[in-house]
């Protein structure tokens, strides 16, 4: 298969233009707010435009007359002529004011709207999709709409206006002429429709191998370290620059066609041209005079120029579409994990929590969780256990309602987690997510992400609550200290610490802790265990365990295999009856010791 591989797959259920213009209007209310205004200003400029020929009609028949020139006559003529290209300047610069308002507006509400469906989704959408996709939703496909938005959109009503307008005109002149001109530009049409076609369906290549090139780029600039220290820079390097290709392949073949319009409008406008002249002198000066015949050939060419445009405006369009019909796919994508808006509140204090029957699939259809049933107690520290894919993660972005299950139900203190207003269950259930994500400003203010209200007081009393005042200090500019893009200012460990507070500021019931002492060096990972057991107090906490270091102090233990729950109770009793959970205990003692 060639880098552009097969446009028939990639567009198979792509609908026609005016389908995907239909809904994309419908979806931009933006664009269509004040247009009227617009369009009667646009009008009033294409109709000016027209009486120019009229006046010139007018000075050369009324202003030469047997030999004579009547100066008089053509001076207001000309004034008049003068004062209407006054009024066309005016008329086009508030059109066009009003234009790039209307799109600038119409981008950012296209642009925020499908971020807002982005982050409505649930993580399990997240994870099925590649980030460079999610990303050129609302970067590059929304960038698409600016011509066409600007310009675009109104040139069609414009253009189409004036194209009618110049041929009324010319058939009050000639009908002969008009017909001959009509003639000549009827074969234009099904040749701009096949060509619309065609575009329409490169254009949407485009637009998935833009996607996949800004997926390629930014995991190479985010793994860079990575990429350096295995020396993977030449396999990286060959990808991205087989992405590039694949994109460079899709523009040349979306841009071939637009290639095509301008000559083809440019022929069919000499063609008419030549041919008016030549009809016009073989009809004579008993069907037009001099003035009408000069009138004429304006006319001929004022109708050229929109024509011309239109083919312009058809490869903007088809290029908007191809980017409105991606962000309309995504728009389409349902929102899986929907919140009530008369939600019930859950009550503060540790929580109890119940899975029961609990389903799970990706929308790939691959299911993760089976038939899974749980109790924990209200207080109860517990650890899940289970080797990498047995549905740890899973199950505790379903108690975060990061994704609903496919069947059963998944309550906190005996409220199904659907049926709980969103407010109150972000401040009872609280997830430290295993990446401990951190936003490219101060310690400080991260933290404050847990409780955006709360005052430097409180931030400080959360650090020394979980006794990690020392390790502040001993970073140079304490809470102050940046924590780069993406936490990338700071190790992997002192993440999940800025974390762990974060957590402690927001005083959730229900703490979920998804991996929270993984890839961390031994003396943090001592440092994390004790703010682990200060976090725990008076709290309800479920700790996805990555070393099984942290299922000994829990108090339940729940071991997963193969997206079931196999094993559940304390430590000492798992041991007891060396099932999974001894072996898997085994093995990490055995890998602890020999490091």
């Amino acid at each position: 298969m060639s880098r552009l591989g097969s446009l028939e797959q990639l567009d198979a259920d792509q609908p026609a233009a005016m389908e995907i213009l239909r809904r994309g209007l419908r979806q931009s209310p933006e664009l269509r707010r004040g247009l009227g205004v617009t369009v009667v200003f646009a009008l009033l400029s294409a109709v000016a435009r027209l009486v120019l020929p009229v006046l010139i009609q007018q000075a050369i028949d009324g202003g030469i007359s047997d030999g004579e020139v009547d100066v008089g006559f053509i001076v207001r003529a000309s004034i008049a002529a003068g004062l209407i290209v006054v009024v066309i300047y005016v008329l086009t610069t508030l059109t066009y004011r009003r234009v790039i308002e209307t799109a600038e507006n119409t981008l950012l509400a296209t642009r925020l709207r499908t971020f807002a469906h982005i982050q409505k989704l649930s993580l399990a959408e997240h994870t099925t999709n590649k980030k460079g996709v999610l990303t050129a939703r609302v970067t590059s496909d929304v960038e698409t709409l600016a011509q066409f938005a600007q310009w675009g959109a109104l040139a069609w009503i414009v253009n189409s206006s004036l194209i009618v307008g110049t041929l009324i005109v010319m058939s009050v002149y000639s009908w002969q002429l008009a017909l001959l001109t009509i003639a000549i530009y009827v074969p234009l049409l099904p040749i701009l429709r096949s060509i619309q076609r065609r575009q329409l369906t490169a254009y949407n290549a485009v637009r998935s191998r833009t996607a996949d090139t800004i997926g390629l780029t930014s995991e190479a600039v985010a793994g860079a370290a990575t990429i350096r220290a295995y020396g993977y820079q030449d396999s990286v390097f060959e990808q991205l620059e087989e992405g590039n290709w694949s994109l460079v392949d899709s523009q040349v073949n979306a841009h071939k066609f637009f290639s095509i319009l301008g000559p083809t409008m440019d022929l069919f406008g000499g063609v008419a041209t030549g041919a008016v002249v030549v009809v016009g002198v073989l009809l004579g000066p008993d069907v037009l005079t001099v003035g009408q015949a000069t009138a004429f050939l304006f006319l001929v060419t004022l109708l050229i120029q929109p024509i011309s445009q239109l083919g312009e405006v058809l490869d903007q369009t088809q290029t908007a579409l191809a980017g409105w019909w991606k962000i309309l796919q995504m728009l389409d994508v349902e929102i899986d994990v929907v919140e009530t808006e008369d939600g019930v509140d859950l009550p503060s204090g540790p929580p109890g929590v119940e899975l029961r029957n609990v389903d799970f699939s990706y929308r790939t259809g691959a299911q993760v969780l089976h038939d899974v049933s749980l109790t924990i107690e209200p207080g109860t520290s517990v650890a899940i256990v289970g080797e990498t894919g047995s549905g740890k993660t899973t199950m505790a972005k379903l108690l975060a309602r990061l994704a609903d299950p496919t069947e059963g139900t998944v309550a906190v203190s005996g409220l199904d987690l659907r049926e709980v207003n969103q407010s109150s269950r972000n401040q009872v259930v609280r997830m430290v997510p295993q990446d401990g994500f951190l936003f490219d400003t101060t310690l400080r203010e991260n933290i404050r992400f847990g409780r955006p209200n709360a005052s430097d007081a409180d931030i400080d009393a959360a650090v020394d609550s979980l006794g990690l005042g020392d390790w502040l200090d001993s970073l140079p500019d304490g809470l102050e200290t940046s924590g780069g893009e993406r936490g990338e200012g700071i190790s992997v460990g002192e993440r999940q610490l800025v974390a762990l507070i974060r957590a402690e500021l927001a005083d959730a019931g229900l703490l979920i802790l998804d991996e929270a002492t993984s890839a961390v060096d031994p003396e943090t990972e001592v440092r994390m265990a004790e703010a682990l057991e200060r976090l725990s107090v008076g709290r309800t906490t479920i700790s996805i365990a990555h070393r099984l270091s942290t299922a000994e102090r829990a108090d339940v233990v729940v071991v997963m295999d193969a997206g079931r729950i196999i094993e559940h109770g304390s430590h000492s009793n798992l041991m007891r009856k060396d099932g999974l959970y001894a072996s898997l205990y085994s093995d990490w003692i055995g890998n602890t010791r020999s490091k």
